[in-house]
């Protein structure tokens, strides 16, 4: 398998750039607009996207610093995957806890276009920016980079099945579907989360 060093040219490193700052404005305008309807909705399921947007946003400038750092160091690949890791596990207590207040019946969800329409740029643009981040992580065997496209990726899965809640309350009046379908997702992102952790432990390039 060829190495890091070996696959990691500057052309690479500037398409890696440019991703991450394509990830880091549009997860700010993400996050602004997810938190924002999830406060105004009480939505669990938005509050969780919101997060997720958070930490993905956070995950995108820890891996954009990686790569400006110009380095092949593999203490800068681990801490940067550690990170990302962790803040996957972070985005999966997140969800669980607010959508079990509101299973609880501490706050009931209310429709949300706002939220309805951002989910559905979500679900079509992220899993696009996921799979440019999976290819480029293949040629640099880059575990940072990985987790992060795994991050997209869930942000977009997230992002559908968020949708499917608010749905389901907005047309059904099914409050409960809104959470229901935030806690979907959890043990997904958490298993995630630590694949991340546990790479950098090992100092896997895959």
């Amino acid at each position: 398998m060829a190495t890091a060093k070996q696959t990691l040219t500057p052309i690479l490193v500037r398409r890696v750039q440019r991703l991450q700052v394509l990830t880091t404005v549009w997860m700010s305008i993400e996050v602004g607009v997810a938190l924002g309807a999830a406060w105004v909705a009480r939505s669990p399921a938005l509050l969780g996207f919101g997060g997720d947007s958070t930490v993905e946003l956070l995950s995108a400038i820890i891996v954009l610093w990686r790569f400006r750092l110009r380095t092949e160091s593999a203490n800068a690949e681990r801490l940067a995957a550690r990170l990302a890791g962790g803040l996957l596990l972070l985005v999966g207590t997140i969800v669980l806890v607010s959508s079990g207040l509101s299973l609880l019946g501490h706050r009931e969800p209310r429709p949300s276009l706002v939220g309805i329409i951002l989910l559905v740029v979500a679900a079509i643009g992220m899993p696009w920016l996921a799979n440019r981040k999976q290819k480029l992580a293949a040629q640099i065997g880059s575990a940072s980079l990985r987790a992060d496209a795994v991050e997209s990726a869930l942000c977009g899965y997230m992002s559908w099945i968020a949708l499917a809640g608010l749905l389901a309350n907005a047309v059904f009046h099914k409050s409960w579907a809104d959470p229901l379908a935030a806690l979907i997702l959890v043990p997904f992102v958490v298993k995630e989360g630590w694949k991340a952790i546990h790479t950098s432990q090992l100092g896997c390039r895959c």
